[in-house]
């Protein structure tokens, strides 16, 4: 279980999970750096109406659209560059002047000073956000935790950051 073809955003009924479809199916032991996306499949737009649908009243969803539509609308035949261009798109409307480091090999452990090591923290399993922030459909469905960064970046626009550093 990851968020590795996946996320999680609110939708006026409770979470939606948008999954990005996997060549070759969900089980397959591939590095992660050769998992192809399925062909012919409209996943973008799909997933692009789904967050359309669900955010486009919230406050800062106008302020995000034109970049975000942009990036659903470039094809990707590898989930890794899909995610990676995610991350960055992410990291840039923060302002987070951060830079992303790939590996060759799998590593178990990091020494101190080698990078911050993020596996095990953001997934599906990983800890909860006790974070609050006010989110679109709260009053009716009560606060969702560990959404994608587009909840947070919808509702909370460029005081986004702030809820990330705490």
């Amino acid at each position: 279980m990851s968020f590795r073809n996946r996320c999680r955003i609110a939708g006026a009924e409770g979470v939606v999970d948008l999954s990005i479809p996997i060549a070759g199916g969900r089980d397959q032991k591939t590095s992660m750096k050769d998992v192809r996306i399925a062909a012919g499949r409209s996943w973008q737009a799909q997933h692009w109406k789904t967050i359309v649908s669900c955010y486009s009243r919230s406050p800062w969803f106008e302020y995000y659209r034109d970049g975000l539509q942009k990036l659903f609308g470039e094809p990707a035949e590898l989930l890794m560059d899909w995610d990676l261009r995610c991350l960055e798109w992410s990291l840039r409307v923060l302002g987070m002047d951060q830079q992303v480091l790939l590996t060759d090999r799998y590593q178990k452990l990091y020494a101190p000073g080698e990078g911050a090591d993020w596996r095990g923290r953001l997934g599906p399993k990983g800890p909860q956000d006790l974070t609050r922030y006010r989110q679109v459909f709260e009053e009716r469905i009560g606060f969702i935790p560990n959404l994608s960064i587009l909840d947070l970046l919808f509702c909370e626009g460029k005081e986004a950051i702030r809820y990330i550093r705490s």
